[in-house]
């Protein structure tokens, strides 16, 4: 009785033992990573990132943007961040735009839902002023409630904007240090 039970362990072990080769092989072969896995272009390693020019008429955009994407980038190990005199690159981005549709309605006057997108551009400069990275109309976009009281619906977007920049500096980062 022993031996047929140790029998059929040997042999739960050797299927669990193939399929985990296996999903290496597929994955290790075909190229496939996790994005943001890779390094900032060029060996930089520390990158200077300047407050983003905010051409919308939404005041304040341009900090919360900035600063969402500093704290992305100072949090994976690989990039430091620090004043430009330092750095082996500069960082800056344009706020393109800011737009807002209504998503769904409670009447036909009436929004209930809407949603914020918001549209930027990114360059990345060397020292020396030549661009060794950018990236036009990188976006991303947040719905929010509309309320009967508008002090609540700014409230709402400010939310949602907050929400949506958050995304955003992970695109950006992840964009940033792709090597494919």
């Amino acid at each position: 009785m022993m031996k047929s039970t140790s029998v059929g362990l040997l042999f739960v072990k050797k299927r669990y033992a193939r399929a985990i080769i296996l999903f290496w092989l597929l994955f290790s072969a075909c190229g496939y990573h996790f994005a943001g896995g890779g390094s900032l272009p060029s060996g930089i390693t520390s990158i200077s990132i300047e407050m983003f020019k905010n051409r919308t008429s939404e005041t304040g955009v341009e900090t919360i943007i900035t600063n969402d994407l500093i704290y992305e980038l100072t949090r994976h190990e690989q990039v430091v961040v620090t004043g430009s005199d330092k750095a082996d690159a500069i960082l800056t981005g344009v706020i393109k735009s800011i737009s807002e549709r209504t998503i769904s309605h409670t009447g036909k006057y009436t929004s209930n839902e809407r949603r914020v997108e918001v549209k930027v551009d990114l360059k990345l400069t060397g020292q020396s002023g030549g661009v060794i990275w950018s990236s036009k109309d990188i976006s991303d976009n947040e719905a929010y409630k509309v309320s009967s009281t508008k002090q609540v619906t700014e409230r709402n977007k400010k939310v949602a904007i907050k929400r949506l920049s958050k995304r955003l500096a992970e695109t950006i980062f992840n964009d940033l240090t792709a090597d494919f």
